[in-house]
């Protein structure tokens, strides 16, 4: 009942030296591949998901945007296993580190921003003013404009760390309660255990919706620059 609250967030270590880097690289080899030309059930579903998530991405985008689905793909799959991996007891969750989220979010903000300015200069400039917008209000609207373009980082990041950390605070406290209230009072227990079921069965929930909402906003950004 002492533990800090925020234990399962510190980086682990081996030997001194941080253990994220191994950790990030562990979901991906979790996932089933087949070398055989008729493929089982679990390879057959995984593809038809992969499949079905890549055509609703990239219906929006032309030949040049398309040209991203390998990587927006593998992009929401390691999300997703990052995700799923922090709720397993006592693992840890890449996610929930904000400097890990960033690296992930500028880098594909920057390659989306950049590719806007190089084929569509006018248009990405377009954006920073909207029309019709009075001329008094043309450098004000600009910086505005501007502040919110270079944001979207920031809100990428702030937005995955903020979910996954706040579904992983309150499954600690329920859990924390569970645990003490089960020597004192057997109902009262019951009743915030099965929350804490259903409270997991969200987080799972929540882990693959906001892999999906991260990618899918990439794709947004992508779509509007190219």
């Amino acid at each position: 009942m002492n533990e800090n609250l925020f234990a399962s967030f510190i980086t682990p270590t081996i030997l001194g030296l941080p253990a994220a880097v191994l950790i990030t690289l562990l979901p991906p080899l979790l996932i089933p591949t087949s070398k055989y030309l008729i493929n089982n059930r679990l390879i057959t579903t995984q593809q038809w998901l992969i499949q079905l998530t890549s055509k609703q991405m990239m219906t929006m985008h032309n030949t040049k945007g398309r040209s991203w689905s390998l990587m927006l793909m593998s992009l929401i799959i390691f999300i997703a296993t990052t995700n799923l991996l922090g709720l397993l007891p006592h693992s840890f969750t890449p996610t929930t580190q904000l400097s890990m989220n960033l690296a992930m979010a500028i880098p594909l903000w920057a390659g989306a921003v950049t590719t806007g300015f190089r084929s569509k200069t006018k248009n990405a400039l377009a954006h920073l003013l909207p029309q019709g917008t009075p001329t008094p209000l043309i450098p004000m609207l600009v910086i505005i404009e501007t502040i919110s373009l270079l944001i979207q980082p920031m809100a990428l990041a702030v937005r995955l760390t903020a979910n996954i950390t706040a579904g992983h605070l309150l499954m600690h406290l329920i859990g924390s309660a569970t645990l003490a209230m089960s020597t004192t009072n057997l109902p009262s227990t019951l009743i915030i255990f099965t929350v804490l079921i259903l409270l997991t069965v969200l987080e799972v929930a929540v882990a693959l919706i906001q892999a999906y909402v991260f990618t899918l906003l990439v794709s947004l950004y992508l779509h509007e620059n190219t």
